[in-house]
């Protein structure tokens, strides 16, 4: 079936679909990371050798996809920068049917298991690929209306597959081009990019012109479903070679289960979800989920101030990056990974707390200007560093919270280093 084409007949077309793809590839990072976060962890958990040896192997595959969304995220951040919007980080809240993406795009928290796996094929199949998403995925909005070239204002547009989103946007970039001019179109500053240089990541792409936006689009629709239907090593590729291995140990041992029972939990009733989500009422599995969903929250505000950043130096925009790296790897997995073992309340008998990557509110950037900025973000670290000394307080040592204590004072100490004495939080 034809796919329609996505209609750019002017910048904020184009800035619309780079929003939603920012949206899109942040909630796909977090579906993949809620995975990795449910699976068991060696034959404590009752797994065989082998079995343990195989799930490990797993866990590090769906990481390096995530790192992988993430990489996208940044492409897509530096395409926004490119034409003079500001990179996005917000989204809408888990689980999103049909509704707010296009009829067929749906997105939901899993466990790692059959449901996840094809699921995740769906979401990272090539284009033109007939493949029915996992049960439960159902589309109920109806498609949204094609869009006339001529409609002033943006909103959002039918596509089926996140390559054909991507392939929307390169050719809205060909054609802004051939309308205005390259230099018209790509307004954004050099110095508003982030470099492969800066962040270490040889695939990052720097957009300043037409050929370096198209390379980075073709960069995020290779890595996901592969470069002219060479999809072996893409995302989808190495989804199946997992889906395969999971089968084949199923069949095995039928008694064979890799995930916690897990099912995703928030402190409090999602802002912008109706319909009634699993809240948990355990105290100590509510206090651990607040410290991620704070942790997590510091991790996107250091990610912004990074993307949007004005007069910071190299070394500043350094320090913003592997503070957010750090957040999310000393402070937000450990704690997740601590929900999996968790009880959610009674009302939810058997299932354990699956971290629900909460968003509490619709988050929008810093204030501009550099020095109140990141007196902020020092703050917000230095709460999360008082509440884990609670927690310990309160609970008793946790490793998880220790870990989380000790990562995050390190950040807030870093970021204190560049805040001037009168602004620091006493």
């Amino acid at each position: 079936m034809a796919e329609p084409r996505l209609v750019v007949s002017d910048r904020e077309h184009l800035w619309w679909l780079l929003a939603e793809a920012a949206q899109l590839e942040h909630m796909i990072m977090c579906q993949y990371l809620y995975a990795e976060f449910s699976l068991k962890d060696g034959t404590a958990d009752g797994l065989t050798a082998e079995q343990a040896g195989t799930v490990d192997r797993w866990r590090r595959t769906l990481r390096g996809i995530a790192v992988e969304e993430m990489l996208h995220l940044a492409l897509v951040a530096n395409l926004m920068s490119a034409i003079g919007a500001a990179p996005y980080l917000g989204r809408p809240n888990f689980p999103q049917r049909s509704g707010y993406f296009p009829s067929g795009v749906q997105l939901d928290l899993l466990p790692f298991g059959e449901r996840s796996l094809r699921h995740f094929l769906y979401l990272e199949r090539p284009e033109g690929m007939e493949l029915q998403d996992a049960e439960g995925f159902v589309p109920t909005a109806p498609p949204r209306d094609p869009m006339a070239a001529d409609e002033l204002l943006p909103r959002g547009q039918e596509y089926r597959t996140v390559g054909h989103l991507y392939r929307g946007i390169a050719a809205g970039l060909r054609g802004l081009v051939d309308r205005f001019g390259e230099r018209a179109v790509f307004v954004g500053s050099p110095r508003a990019q982030a470099t492969p240089e800066l962040v270490r990541w040889p695939q990052l792409v720097a957009v300043t012109d037409l050929a370096s936006g198209v390379a980075a689009v073709e960069e995020i629709i290779e890595q996901g479903e592969g470069a002219r239907g060479d999809w072996r090593q893409a995302h989808y590729g190495r989804f199946l070679g997992i889906f395969e291995e999971y089968h084949a140990l199923r069949e095995r041992d039928p008694a064979f289960e890799p995930a916690h029972p897990v099912a995703a939990a928030f402190t409090r009733q999602p802002f912008d979800i109706a319909a009634p989500q699993a809240v948990i009422t355990d105290p100590f599995t509510l206090h651990v989920a607040e410290l991620a969903g704070l942790g997590y929250e510091t991790v996107l505000q250091l990610l912004l101030r990074f993307f949007t950043h004005t007069d910071e130096t190299d070394e500043q925009l350094g320090v913003l990056l592997g503070g957010a790296i750090q957040a999310m790897t000393g402070v937000v997995r450990p704690l997740a990974a601590a929900l999996t073992r968790l009880p959610i309340g009674p009302d939810h008998p058997g299932r354990t707390a699956g971290f629900g990557f909460q968003m509490y509110y619709a988050m929008g950037n810093l204030v501009p200007w550099r020095e109140p900025a990141w007196a902020l973000l020092h703050e917000r670290m230095s709460l999360l560093v008082e509440h884990c000394t609670a927690a310990t307080d309160k609970h008793g040592p946790v490793e998880a919270i220790r870990q989380a204590h000790d990562q995050a004072a390190a950040i807030t100490s870093t970021l204190a280093g560049h805040v001037p004495a009168d602004l620091l939080a006493r």
